[in-house]
């Protein structure tokens, strides 16, 4: 069964920005807000920001080396999510086709049946039932 994601993953990626920021950080490798900043149309201290929410839903990690922070992209979150999207997506096809036979069961009458002791009728055509 796959694991749920957390509120923060869902949180952290519904905002644009943020997406356009992990993408970044995803397609660079390690990189800094002030690297991130100059290729985004928004200002370093909006990039920080932006980071701190990635990186407390786990979607990336800070590393500091003297001045400098950079950033690593973590996949298992968004690994964790799309087991879960597909899981519950299966869950849901499954639903909504037991769904879908119930209904066309109600709709279609049931064919007839031939009387005891009697033989079929001819359809048209002269086909037996």
């Amino acid at each position: 069964m796959a694991r749920e994601p957390s509120d923060a993953v869902f949180a952290a990626l519904a905002d644009p920005t943020r997406r356009s920021i992990l993408r970044a950080v995803a397609e660079r490798g390690p990189v800094t807000a002030t690297a991130l900043s100059d290729r985004l149309p928004i200002s370093r201290q909006a990039v920080a920001k932006h980071l701190v929410l990635l990186r407390d839903a786990g979607l990336v990690v800070a590393d500091r080396a003297g001045r400098e922070t950079r950033f690593v992209a973590v996949g298992a979150p968004l690994e964790d999510l799309a087991a879960w999207a597909g899981q519950t997506g299966r869950r849901w096809d499954d639903r909504l086709a037991r769904l879908r036979d119930r209904v066309h069961d109600r709709r279609s009458p049931p064919p007839p049946q031939p009387a005891a002791g009697r033989p079929p009728r001819a359809g048209p055509g002269g086909l037996r039932s």
